[in-house]
């Protein structure tokens, strides 16, 4: 069985080529999701080779965005990014919403960070990052272009059975499935998915939502999602409020690894989700997946 895994912010490997930052990738996340079926009981299903799709070049992550989390470089366009994603963290009243929408972006991250009870310096980090990659996928047409272009061809090349999606990378893979509806998929699973972050992210999608929705892409026949429900990405973390998603599930990954990618393959629950399309020539006509016993591991 193979997995395409397509990664989300923060993942640039200077001085690699793309190929050998794959590699590094997959070498690094292999035995996290071997780590994930032990977790979950499923040590004698055959497991799946890892294939990493690789785009972080074509984003041309800048020092800021990889090292130093200053926010005094941060342009308008990049604020607004950080705004829908904070409002979004907080549910804030009205009357809050419409005074942090005008506050300094610093106050706004301090305001997160006391809803949150997560450091400052994180919540910049995150913000910092999130940010950048976000408004250069989404408002760069030459970056978003070839981000889609490369995560395409990594499937069209490993054929998986599986694609496993995380952060940011859930939004490529979305619209790259869109836009190539020959590439088949058994299962779509994405992991801390901001897909439906409003304003950020969600509006901005291609193809279009429709009536506040957004579409299954064509070669997908089955869609899971997992998220932490402390997650800062996952931002609303039940995407089928707005997807039509198949199954979602809670996963508790930790309080301070809360979203990456190696925590998330470690989960239990994501060996849980693949386990039915380790031998795709057995996949049932109705699939559902039993989180309930992978919880208790």
């Amino acid at each position: 069985m193979t997995i395409v895994a397509v990664h989300g912010i923060g993942n640039h490997l200077a001085g690699r080529s793309s190929e050998r930052a794959a590699a590094e990738l997959a070498a690094q996340w292999q035995p996290k999701l071997h780590q994930g079926f032990a977790s979950a009981g499923l040590d004698g299903h055959q497991l799946p080779e890892v294939h990493v799709a690789y785009y972080a070049h074509h984003m041309q992550v800048t020092e800021r965005q990889a090292v130093a989390a200053d926010l005094s470089s941060i342009d308008e366009q990049e604020q607004s990014v950080i705004i829908a994603w904070a409002l979004a963290l907080g549910s804030p009243s009205l009357e809050e919403r419409q005074g942090l929408i005008t506050a300094p972006l610093r106050q706004i991250l301090s305001w997160v960070s006391r809803r949150r009870k997560i450091p400052i310096a994180t919540i910049i980090r995150i913000a910092v990052q999130l940010a950048g990659e976000v408004h250069r996928y989404l408002h760069v047409p030459q970056v978003r272009a070839a981000a889609r272009s490369a995560v395409a061809e990594s499937i069209r090349r490993a054929r998986p059975q599986v694609v496993l999606a995380h952060s940011l990378g859930s939004v490529v893979a979305y619209e790259a499935l869109h836009a190539h509806p020959e590439l088949t998929v058994d299962c779509l699973v994405t992991l801390g998915s901001p897909l439906g972050l409003p304003s950020g992210i969600f509006d901005h999608l291609v193809p279009a939502p429709i009536a506040d929705r957004g579409a299954r892409p064509a070669g997908v026949r089955y869609w899971v999602n997992l998220a932490d429900t402390g997650d800062l990405v996952a931002i609303p973390h039940r995407l089928g409020d707005r997807f039509p998603v198949d199954q979602h599930a809670d996963t508790s990954i930790g309080r301070i690894d809360f979203h990456t990618f190696g925590a998330y393959l470690a989960s239990p629950l994501t060996a849980v989700a693949i386990s039915p399309f380790v031998d795709s020539s057995s996949i049932p006509d109705q699939i559902a997946c039993d989180f309930g016993s992978a919880r208790l591991k």
